[in-house]
């Protein structure tokens, strides 16, 4: 894999990368015109997708950061993007272009004055895993394996820059109107300035390691924080196997271990949501390792999503049957939850109310069963449709979607990450409701 040697840090100099993408696109659509007089519309999309996807990825990846962090948290819609995207975008997950050694070298010496390799007794230079905001090395001292993240030089300075230029595009794209739409914009950049925070993600993950400890199958890293900065993290390294990597092996994980692996992923959320009310918000297959001895490692505590009392109890409240079943605590719930607002017309709170009924109904299907099936093929097709449903939705097109508390975003981003990683997993008989016995 090739390495990277510089990472444009200004906003000009991100602004132009940005822009050289665009224009691969540009040119990427022109082939794309004329592929469809010679092979056909379905294979001059294919091969347009598959173009664009290659050409955005690679200029996220020499950007990282926060535009790394788009494609990440986008690879796992697959309801809203061609299959192409959402392939090449999951690389962003654990697998993307590293730095070169000088830069890593260089980094070490502006941090702790020193090069790696008079810190640790072994340290490898190239990097074992490259994310979107930084990448790891194996490394060794006084006899213990250790796993070295390092941050990638000016991702925190260029956070703000970066989302100021996209921001246009989103409102246009969700349909955002009205001046208080940039809560929405200010939680992203909350978040993802908390993960560049890497004595923040030291302190959570100790917090989170303490308070989950208890619960079976789970394990997490110690961290050492005289061997990190707020740019680099030293802590265990941990043996184990990438959920993706752990279901490509051969042989294929029995049922019983893929459900046994899915019963501890959906105990870890539910105790932090329901009992700690601090989730683990980035719920991606880079972020789980399962072990020889079949148990789930836990790892990159750096999106931590606190859910306040007055979002958590409506919020749950929504998806229960009774409420569901009653059309005045289910529209009281929506008015809770800024969904529905004082500005909306007796059209609008009537129209948004039956999608949300629709949504909330179909999401909360798990919460609806003692045991649920993540396997079932048709459950998430039917989420897929509807977000498909919805993004073709002209009438939704013309209304003002500037609605919803700002905790909806991680929320959501955590339940379907979840549900996507247990998908992944085929956890067949998954028992929703274990989760109090911790």
């Amino acid at each position: 894999m090739k390495t990277i040697n510089h990472i444009p840090k200004s906003k000009i100099a991100r602004a132009s990368q940005l822009a050289k993408t665009g224009a691969k696109v540009g040119v990427n659509y022109l082939k794309y015109y004329g592929d469809k007089l010679t092979k056909g519309e379905q294979k001059a999309r294919e091969t347009l997708n598959e173009s664009n996807a290659e050409d955005i990825y690679e200029g996220f990846s020499n950007l990282k950061g926060s535009t790394l962090k788009v494609a990440q948290m986008l690879s796992m819609e697959q309801g809203i993007l061609p299959e192409q995207f959402v392939e090449k975008f999951s690389l962003s997950q654990f697998s993307v272009p590293p730095l070169s050694t000088p830069l890593v070298r260089k980094t070490f010496r502006k941090y702790f004055g020193k090069n790696p390799e008079d810190i640790y007794d072994v340290f490898s230079p190239v990097s074992v895993h490259a994310a979107s905001i930084g990448q790891v090395h194996y490394a060794e001292k006084d006899h213990k394996k250790l796993a070295v993240k390092i941050q990638y030089p000016g991702v925190a300075d260029s956070i703000v820059s970066d989302l100021t230029m996209v921001k246009p595009l989103a409102m246009q794209l969700f349909n955002l109107r009205g001046k208080d739409s940039g809560k929405y914009f200010q939680e992203v950049e909350d978040k993802l300035l908390e993960e560049t925070n890497y004595l923040l993600e030291i302190k959570q993950s100790k917090a989170v390691r303490e308070s989950c400890a208890h619960l079976p199958h789970l394990r997490f890293p110690d961290y050492y924080e005289d061997l990190s900065c707020e740019r680099i993290i030293t802590m265990d390294w941990m043996e184990g196997k990438h959920l993706s990597e752990f279901l490509e092996q051969n042989p294929e994980p029995t049922q019983a271990v893929r459900d046994k692996i899915g019963q501890t992923l959906w105990d870890f959320y539910m105790y932090q949501i329901h009992s700690l009310r601090k989730v683990h918000a980035d719920p991606h297959p880079g972020n789980f390792l399962v072990s020889d001895t079949e148990e789930l490692i836990a790892l990159d505590f750096g999106c931590m999503k606190e859910i306040p009392e007055d979002f958590y109890q409506p919020y749950f409240d929504l998806v229960k049957g009774d409420t569901l079943h009653d059309k005045i605590i289910f529209e009281e719930k929506l008015w809770q939850l800024d969904i529905l607002r004082e500005d909306d017309s007796p059209t609008e709170i009537e129209f948004f109310k039956s999608i949300f009924h629709t949504m909330i109904t179909l999401f909360s299907k798990p919460f609806c069963q003692k045991y649920f099936d993540f396997s079932d093929e048709a459950f998430f097709n039917q989420l897929y449709q509807f977000g498909e449903k919805m993004s073709k939705d002209k009438a939704l097109r013309k209304m003002n979607a500037n609605r919803g508390s700002k905790h909806f975003i991680y929320m959501h981003r955590t339940f379907f990450g979840l549900y996507n990683l247990l998908f992944q997993l085929k956890a067949r008989e998954v028992d929703i409701h274990r989760y109090p016995l911790y």
